[in-house]
């Protein structure tokens, strides 16, 4: 965990509810009237645990667990009234509100929990001072906002192991839906060449011609298994950005000159003068517009038709559009088109909508498409502008 990123924000919260240096002096006067009454407080605590099984179940280990959780709280409370709210702190308190997530406790006990600590710190102070009143509330004041911070970073704790979990959970889901596409893509090549290595090894005397044909045959389906690995390898080890300036109409270029259209799809271009560069990394955005090109090319043949590339400024963003005049896509695969392994494309992998769209996340940039069978389809993406900067 990036204990100076957790600090940071603990900080900004700081600032946000008015935290000051009083506060913590405040606090940490008290130290020595809460002390004397801290074993108590943590023995209400955990008497009042195990009157709600909900609470009690996740203390599983019987005595010798509680005697350790009463002293990680007596710890706890001991931090609470030092006065001393620095890095460490923070770090201690994301903890703690951590191993809570760990052990199952919801969040809602852990709120209720505190506030029950709450209640007895303040009935503690008030019952122990013998200053001026308006110290006492001034007191008061401050523990509560150091309460309330503390209940804000165990929150981020619980809120950070949940997006861990919904994250090993669509890696998972991920992890399915590949290895279901992986096998689909593999398995057709794999029946063709065992079919051609069984004729080849149990046909006494082939004819050459067939030989050869049942060669090639197993070459071709080699080839395709390997292009299905490489897709997947290169959609798995996908790089960083090098976020740089880059002209859309000098990449536009380059990517019709890697990848020349038939001369039954007329190209049209149209691109502002004052069109402001992107900031994007200029070869994997080349990959982004093959890709989009070259699904524009199969949607128009063997008919063949228009694409239209267009670009304009876009509050702070640069939107290219790629239009064409293909089949269309279907409703019910509009969806879909973005997900890996999944193609309209009687021979496509499936992988080049998917690799599109991660770069562009990458690039914190967008990716929308439209489209209606029989009329064509139009992508735009959506990246941030690089401004005046060349």
């Amino acid at each position: 965990m990036p204990w100076d990123k957790v600090y940071r924000l603990y900080s900004e919260l700081q600032q946000y509810v008015g935290w000051t240096e009083d506060d913590a002096r405040r606090v940490g006067a008290i130290s020595v009237l809460i002390e004397p009454h801290v074993a108590a407080l943590i023995d209400d605590f955990y008497a009042e645990i195990d009157r709600h099984p909900q609470a009690r179940k996740v203390i599983t280990g019987g005595a010798e667990q509680i005697a350790r959780l009463k002293q990680t709280l007596r710890g706890w409370l001991h931090d609470l009234v030092s006065g001393r709210y620095d890095q460490d702190y923070v770090s201690r308190r994301w903890r703690v509100g951590f191993r809570h997530v760990e052990i199952g406790l919801a969040q809602v006990f852990t709120n209720a929990a505190l506030s029950r600590l709450r209640r007895g710190l303040l009935q503690t102070l008030d019952g122990v001072w013998n200053g001026d009143f308006a110290e006492l509330l001034a007191t008061r004041q401050s523990l509560n906002l150091l309460l309330d911070l503390d209940l804000a970073i165990i929150e981020n704790a619980y809120q950070t192991e949940f997006r861990l979990r919904q994250q090993r959970s669509d890696r998972l889901a991920t992890i399915g839906q590949v290895a279901g596409g992986v096998a689909h893509e593999l398995r057709n090549p794999l029946n063709v060449v065992q079919t051609s290595i069984y004729y080849l090894m149990h046909t006494p005397t082939p004819n050459p011609e067939k030989v050869r044909q049942h060669l090639e045959r197993i070459e071709r389906q080699i080839g395709l298994a390997d292009r299905v690995i490489a897709a997947l390898s290169d959609f798995a080890r996908l790089p960083v950005p090098e976020l740089k300036p880059v002209s859309a109409p000098e990449t536009m270029k380059e990517v019709l000159e890697l990848n020349p259209l038939p001369e039954q799809i007329a190209v049209a271009l149209d691109f502002p003068a004052d069109l402001p560069p992107m900031l994007g990394d200029a070869r994997q955005l080349q990959i982004v517009f093959s890709n989009l090109i070259r699904n524009a090319r199969d949607a128009m043949l063997p008919k063949g038709g228009s694409l239209t590339i267009t670009a304009e400024p876009m509050d702070g963003e640069v939107a290219v559009m790629i239009a064409d005049t293909g089949v269309g896509i279907p409703p019910e695969s509009l969806e879909r088109i973005m997900e890996p392994l999944y193609s309209t494309k009687a021979r496509g992998i499936g992988l080049g909508l998917a690799i599109t769209r991660s770069i562009i996340d990458k690039h914190g940039g967008r990716l929308q498409v439209a489209s209606e069978q029989g009329v064509g389809s139009r992508f735009t993406v959506s990246l941030p502008s690089a401004g005046g900067a060349k």
